[in-house]
Order: structure tokens, then C-alpha cells, then sequence
């Protein structure tokens, strides 16, 4: 018993001494704000001047009469039967191309899956990705009606050559349908984007496991592959529908009239001459976007949670 408590002591007098004041200090230091948090204004400052108030503006605008009083009117104009079909068309336009672009961009992510992460042809294809997915607006207006425009190059090749005038029905490129070719440009890129990464993160493991146990490649891909995927492809559906339904620059100048789709409504509410005095109707259709791109990014939120488990 004496033996173990002089060991004992021994052992306590071995330790190194803390000094009374250095726990305080380590406590002040963690307290203490951190020089990385300040790299963070300009960003914040973004947010706030860009984001945040442009958005209570709208919002708020949509319960006021130019004068300022507090009015429903232009809120209970979002029952309006065109007001809802123009909703309608953005959610149509946006649901059929998201889906179009995610089905593309998985089968794009799926063939580049097979080659060299660092390879030339990998590296070229996510370059152009992240080019193209933000290639829209006048310019890819532009080259739309360059291409496929009345007097389009391919547009007078196939007049010219095989007798197809692709505008005998109409000059569909300036209408609602016109909108779908250029928006599955921009969203097949994004799906590279925001899809790949998901489907690079698929362990080899995995796969020589089910190998191991007797499976195939079809039933790694519906047993494992699938089901650890479709979290992330659901989140890049989002995404898309979500970039989609609030695109406004390449349809402003496609689409010069009309207000086939919300933004182009709002556009119509804010410029028209023959709608006087509804100036304050756009704060009401922007309010109606808001509401469902929120939701949608919320559920983006969820579902991008939940397939990051796997991920991480």
C-alpha cells in the first residue's frame, strides 16, 4: 500500500504543471473572433444588397397600391386564370426540361464514369460543362436564331437541300415552345455538374463485394447503384427545375412577346403600357416564385442531406 501510493505521487509530481492562467487564456482564445470570419463580409454584403433585399422589396411591394396603402388586390390576382396558366407553362417548361437534362446529363456522367479522372477527354468534357451550363441569355438567344432562326443556317441547309421548312406550322422558336431547346442546353451541362461528383463517389468496393457474392452488373446497378443514387439524382432534378422556372434572360429575348412564362409576366406587370396602375402585380408573381422556388429548395436541402451521408 505505501509502495503504490509513492508511485502514485511519484507519477501526479511527473506531470507537467498547467499554469493557473493558461486554461483562461485558451478559453478567451476560442471566444475570441476569428480573422477568417471577416473574409466572409464582402460575401455577406452580396447576400444582403443582391439577394435579400431585392426579395423583401418584391414581396413587399406586392401588398401596396403605388400610393402605399395596404391592398389584397394584387395578391388575390394570383387566381387570375392567366396568372395561372402562366404559372402553369413555367411549371411545365421547367418540370420537362429538368427532366430531359437530368436523364441526358446521368447518361453523360455514366459514360465519363469509365474514363481516366485525369484524362484529357474528362478534363475537356467538365470544362465544357461548367462553360455551357452558364452560356445563356442574349447570346444563347443568338445562337439559337443564328442556327434555327427564320433565316438560320439550318433552317435554309434544310429548306435548301431536302425541301423541310421546319417553321411551316409556325414560327414556333418565338413562343412557349421555342424555350424548350434552349433551356435543355444549359441544363444538361448543369446536370454534369451537380451529378457527377455523386456518381464518381460510388466505392469499388461495392462492386467487387456484389461480384464476390455471386451478383451481376445489372444487379449491382438495381440493388446498390440505383438506390444510393437516387437521393443525388433527385437533388440535380431540383436543381434543374428550380434554375429553370427562375431563367428569365435567354426567354426575355427569345420570347420578345407574349408573357408565356412567369418571369415574362412579371416583365410584362413592370414595362407594359396597356397595363397602368399594376405596376405592383410583379411583387405579387414574384412573390408566387419565391413561394415555389423556396419549396423546392427546401426539399434540394433534404434530399442533398440525406444522399450526403453516403458521400462523406
Amino acid at each position: 500500500m505505501t509502495t503504490l501510493s509513492a508511485s502514485g505521487t511519484d507519477a501526479a509530481a511527473s506531470v507537467p504543471a498547467t499554469p493557473a492562467g493558461s486554461s483562461h487564456s485558451a478559453r478567451a482564445r476560442r471566444s475570441a473572433p476569428s480573422l477568417a470570419w471577416w473574409g466572409l463580409v464582402p460575401f455577406a454584403a452580396y447576400v444582403v444588397l443582391f439577394l435579400a433585399v431585392p426579395t423583401v422589396l418584391a414581396i413587399g411591394s406586392g401588398f401596396f397600391t403605388k400610393d402605399g396603402s395596404f391592398t389584397w388586390t394584387n395578391i388575390s390576382a394570383l387566381g387570375d386564370p392567366v396568372v395561372l396558366n402562366t404559372f402553369a407553362n413555367s411549371a411545365g417548361l421547367s418540370l420537362g426540361t429538368a427532366v430531359v437534362g437530368a436523364v441526358v446529363g446521368g447518361l453523360v456522367c455514366y459514360a465519363l464514369l469509365g474514363m481516366n479522372p485525369d484524362g484529357a477527354v474528362r478534363a475537356s468534357v467538365d470544362a465544357a460543362a461548367g462553360v455551357f451550363a452558364q452560356f445563356g441569355g442574349v447570346m444563347l438567344a443568338f445562337a439559337f436564331i443564328a442556327t434555327i432562326g427564320i433565316q438560320g443556317i439550318i433552317t435554309v441547309f434544310l429548306k435548301e437541300t431536302f425541301g423541310v421548312n421546319i417553321f411551316e406550322n409556325g414560327t414556333w422558336l418565338y413562343e412557349l415552345p421555342g424555350l424548350i431547346l434552349p433551356y435543355i442546353y444549359f441544363q444538361i451541362p448543369l446536370m454534369v455538374i451537380t451529378f457527377m461528383p455523386a456518381l464518381a463517389a460510388l466505392k469499388p468496393q461495392w462492386a467487387e463485394a456484389n461480384l464476390t457474392l455471386g451478383g451481376t452488373r445489372a444487379s449491382f446497378w438495381l440493388r446498390i447503384g440505383i438506390p444510393v443514387l437516387a437521393p443525388s439524382f433527385l437533388a440535380s432534378l431540383l436543381l434543374l427545375f428550380a434554375n429553370a422556372f427562375s431563367s428569365y434572360a435567354t426567354a426575355a429575348a427569345l420570347a420578345s412577346q407574349g408573357s408565356q412564362i412567369v418571369p415574362l409576366q412579371i416583365r410584362t406587370a413592370l414595362t407594359s403600357e396597356t397595363v397602368l396602375g399594376r405596376e405592383n402585380l410583379a411583387g405579387a408573381l414574384a412573390l408566387g416564385m419565391i413561394v415555389i422556388v423556396g419549396v423546392v429548395m427546401a426539399l434540394y436541402s433534404l434530399v442533398q442531406r440525406r444522399a450526403a451521408r453516403w458521400q462523406s
